[in-house]
């Protein structure tokens, strides 16, 4: 399996069009990349959920799973499942998300993703975030809009296990949702760690990758 390094990382965006989303789609890896680099800056945003108690499960959430980093979270208001009708308000939020930073890396929802939320939130990305390493994280969904990812970051069991308590006690919202259990994510970090060659394993689509194989 092939592998490349980012290089020296000091600061990470992280966007979700719902409370939960980053956690779900990207939370190994910030487990993982907040025990490599204590002191990491990760300002992350999400466009719905702002002012309740999904809100409060967010901000719980986010800091369990960046220990020792230095989190900046935006949640806002936006109404779930109608982000083409506040396009606008979106497309503001990350420009002001982006004013603030200038981050090494970008973790946020795949193009291909099937929600509307998702979708229009991951194709807003690179109109702002030009010139960055943009990962596009995966949510299992009754959709079945999983797709062949080209990226992995390998979990140990022990952050696959870590990343899975964490949903089950930040997240007592969602626990109703016939999706939300450890079979489904242990089960897909399973078989993402099957095709890298690793027992788990969070898994991302790269829209656009610029190598430097030189000295």
């Amino acid at each position: 399996m092939i592998r490349l390094g980012a290089g020296r990382l000091e600061r990470v965006v992280a966007v979700g069009a719902h409370c939960d989303d980053i956690a779900i789609g990207a939370g190994g890896t910030l487990l993982t990349l907040c025990r490599a680099r204590p002191g990491l800056r990760v300002d992350a945003l999400v466009l719905s959920g702002g002012g309740g108690e999904r809100e409060q499960e967010e901000r719980a959430a986010l800091a369990a799973f960046c220990p020792g980093a230095e989190l900046r979270l935006t949640v806002l208001k936006l109404p779930d499942g109608r982000l083409p009708a506040h396009w606008d308000e979106a497309k503001a939020a990350v420009e002001e998300l982006r004013a603030g930073t200038e981050p090494d890396l970008v973790l946020a929802p795949r193009a291909e993703d099937a929600h509307q939320d998702h979708r229009g939130l991951a194709r807003l990305m690179p109109t702002v975030f030009r010139d960055h390493l943009v990962l596009g994280y995966e949510i299992v969904k009754w959709d079945g809009d999983l797709g062949r990812p080209v990226a992995y970051q390998p979990l140990s069991p022990e952050t696959a296990d870590r990343k899975v308590r964490l949903l089950e006690e930040h997240y007592p919202s969602q626990r109703h949702r016939s999706w939300f259990d450890r079979e489904a994510f242990l089960g897909l970090a399973r078989i993402r760690g099957i095709e890298c060659h690793t027992r788990y394993a969070e898994a991302f689509a790269v829209t656009k990758l610029a190598l430097d194989l030189g000295e």
